[in-house]
C-alpha cells in the first residue's frame, strides 16, 4: 500500500498514525491535509483532522538519447513544380458558364426561408410564455413575512432576574467579553438581546458562536422543566439581517436555476438556515427545494419542479 488516510485530533496526530501504518518516515512521504480540525465551542461542532500520506515516487533518470537529425526534405525541382501545376484540372470560362447555367435556381434559398419561418413562429409562441414567467418571477420578489414568527414586542415583558441571564453573564465573563445582556419573555418564548463592543466575537463566523450559545442557553432554561420554552439569542440584530440575506440568496439562486435549467447545491447550513431557504421558495412557481446529507454537512438543493 502506497498511501494511507487517517483521522486525528490534530494534523500531527493523524500524520503519525498514517506513518505508523505505512512504516515510513516523514521524509519518505508527501502529506496532504484533507480536512482541518476545529475545536468548536465548548466541544460543540468540533471536527477531527484528516490527512492523506502517500509514499514518494522514485525519480527516474532517463538517459538522453541522441536523435538522428531528420533528413532534410529534398527541394522540389522546377520540373516537378510545373508538373504539379499542370496536373490540376483547369476549367475554361465556357465550362464555368455552362455549369452555372445548369445549376437549379434558388437551390438554397427555400430551406433557409423555411428555417427562418420556423424560428419566427417559435419566437412568437415563446414570447407570451417568457413574458408570463418574467412577470411571475418579478411578483415573487415582493417582500415576504419573516420565516420564524416572533411575538410582538407589546406582548413581551422584561426579565430582570432569569437563569438565562445568570448563565450568559458567567459565560461571557469567562470569555473575557464586555457585553450588555437583556431578556424579554412572552408566550412560550424567551428573547435575549446582546449588545456591546465585543458583540462581533459572540456572533462568530456566520453566527456559529451565537448558535452554540443559544443551544447551551436553551439546555439550561429547559432543564427539569415540564413546559418547553423556545430560546432565541440575538446580537446586534444579526438574526434578522441573516434571514434577509438568506432570502435574497434563495431568490437569486432560484432564478439562476430557472435560467440555466440546472440544479444548485448550497453550502452546508444549520436547521434554522435551511428552514429559511425552504420557506422562502415553498411557493415559487418554477423551483422546489430538498435537503440531503447528515448534520453538520446537510445542505439544501434547489431544482426545477
Amino acid at each position: 500500500m502506497d498511501y494511507s488516510e487517517k483521522w486525528g485530533t490534530d494534523v500531527d496526530t493523524a500524520v503519525k498514525l498514517a506513518l505508523d501504518d505505512l512504516q515510513l518516515t516523514i521524509d519518505e512521504v508527501d502529506v496532504t491535509v484533507l480536512e482541518e480540525p476545529s475545536r468548536g465551542f465548548f466541544g460543540i461542532g468540533s471536527k477531527l483532522a484528516k490527512v492523506r500520506v502517500e509514499k514518494k515516487k522514485p525519480v527516474k533518470v532517463e538517459e538522453k538519447k541522441q536523435e538522428a537529425p531528420a533528413a532534410k526534405e529534398a527541394p522540389k525541382t522546377e520540373i516537378s513544380e510545373k508538373k504539379e501545376i499542370t496536373e490540376k484540372p483547369v476549367r475554361t470560362e465556357k465550362q464555368k458558364k455552362t455549369q452555372t447555367s445548369n445549376e437549379p435556381e434558388n437551390r438554397t434559398s427555400s430551406p433557409k426561408r423555411n428555417n427562418n419561418n420556423r424560428k419566427d413562429r417559435n419566437s412568437r409562441n415563446n414570447k407570451p410564455r417568457k413574458e408570463r414567467r418574467d412577470r411571475e418571477l418579478k411578483e415573487f420578489h415582493e417582500p415576504i413575512e419573516p420565516v420564524i414568527a416572533r411575538v410582538p414586542d407589546e406582548e413581551l415583558t422584561v426579565c430582570e432576574n432569569h437563569i438565562a441571564l445568570d448563565f450568559l453573564a458567567e459565560v461571557t465573563e469567562q470569555m473575557g467579553l464586555s457585553l450588555d445582556i437583556t431578556a424579554k419573555e412572552g408566550g412560550d418564548a424567551l428573547y435575549i438581546d446582546i449588545q456591546g463592543k465585543d458583540s462581533g466575537t459572540i456572533i462568530g463566523k456566520r453566527g456559529q458562536t451565537l448558535d452554540a450559545i443559544q443551544y447551551l442557553t436553551s439546555l439550561v432554561v429547559n432543564k427539569d422543566q415540564e413546559k418547553y420554552t423556545r430560546v432565541v439569542v440575538d446580537a446586534e440584530n444579526y438574526r434578522t439581517k441573516r434571514e434577509k440575506t438568506l432570502e435574497m440568496l434563495a431568490i437569486r439562486l432560484a432564478n439562476k436555476v430557472v435560467k440555466t435549467r440546472r440544479s444548485v447545491k448550497l453550502e452546508p447550513m444549520n436547521p434554522y438556515e435551511r428552514k429559511v431557504i425552504h420557506a422562502t421558495l415553498q411557493n415559487h412557481p418554477y423551483v422546489t427545494t430538498k435537503s440531503e446529507g447528515q448534520d453538520p454537512y446537510r445542505r439544501v438543493i434547489i431544482e426545477l419542479k
